[in-house]
């Protein structure tokens, strides 16, 4: 019983710590209220979920807002600012963030082709960006169950028209065992597991209090 020698995580054709990125884009307390395609409370957990998992494996992390400065919006939840504080947000007036400057050259910036990209909503804060990507190279892989649409209908839809342009659908459960790929990595597996606690003070049961206002 033994692994075989890692391939070169840089060129591996599957999703590695070293080869890909996470965006985070609108997971502000308008649009979770919003959400009509899966239950507040899990997409809640679920995105934030993807964050945890994204700062276990070293990922670098993209995480853009939209009108904070204009005053015409709030800040991200709650749950996504406990995890990911301590990096920059990008905030844009845009409604797709590839036609922010700033967004678009962070990205760029890093030099990564795979892009995990999440996004509220998914019909357009989510669709418009990743199928510009795709037009400029990128590979893009959505985890659908930690973004939402504004109907099960919208959601849907933006889902097939991404696919049809070439994005990778995946899972959330999926991008983690992609990133982790072997037990014998040991350092990463109890950061694994962390994703799936509710019980550092995240409730499943309720809707972030920002999320109800």
């Amino acid at each position: 019983m033994a692994s075989e020698n890692i391939r070169n995580p840089h060129t591996d054709h599957l999703l590695s710590p070293e080869n890909s990125m996470l965006i985070i884009i609108d997971y502000q307390p308008v649009q979770v209220s919003s959400i009509r395609s899966m239950p507040r409370d899990e997409l809640i957990f679920n995105i934030t979920s993807v964050a945890k998992a994204a700062v276990n494996y070293n990922l670098p992390i993209i995480h853009s807002t939209v009108n904070v400065q204009t005053g015409r919006n709030k800040p991200p939840i709650q749950e996504l600012q406990d995890v990911l504080g301590h990096l920059p947000t990008y905030d844009r007036t845009s409604i797709n963030s590839w036609e922010d400057t700033e967004f678009k050259q962070a990205v760029k910036a890093l030099g990564r082709r795979k892009l995990i990209m999440t996004a509220l909503w998914t019909e357009a804060c989510l669709t418009f960006p990743a199928l510009d990507a795709i037009q400029e190279g990128y590979e893009v892989y959505v985890p659908v169950d930690a973004v939402g649409g504004t109907s099960v209908a919208a959601h849907e839809a933006a889902l097939r028209r991404m696919e049809q342009a070439g994005v990778k659908l995946i899972s959330r459960v999926q991008m983690y065992c992609e990133l982790q790929r072997d037990w014998a990595r040991e350092a990463t597996v109890p950061g694994f597991m962390g994703v799936f606690d509710n019980s550092d003070g995240f409730n499943p049961e309720k809707v972030s209090d920002q999320a109800k206002k």
